[in-house]
């Protein structure tokens, strides 16, 4: 039988998913990394079986690996110009 995850943990993995999110140099990257992992939990927000609950809990942990090692990649490659919405938010 899966546990589900607690509120802490849930928060602590959205918390890193937005903060692996600002790690892009790419604003187009950065900000659809941060609206998938807001898009997700709101999804998740209702599940209310503990399987179901677990299973998006351990995917959003693979999301996050996942992220991580796109984030240092991206960081090795980075566009020397930005893009036009980066120049507008300066």
């Amino acid at each position: 039988m899966a546990v589900a995850p607690t509120r802490a943990e849930a928060l602590s993995l959205f918390r890193s998913l937005l903060r692996t999110a600002r790690q892009f140099s790419d604003y187009n990257i950065r900000e659809y990394t941060r609206r998938r992992a807001v898009d997700a939990f709101r999804e998740n927000r209702v599940l209310g079986d503990a399987v179901a609950a677990a299973a998006a809990f351990a995917d959003g942990k693979k999301q996050l690996e996942v992220a991580k090692r796109q984030a240092v990649v991206y960081s090795l490659y980075a566009p020397k110009a930005k893009s036009i919405m980066e120049m507008k938010l300066q």
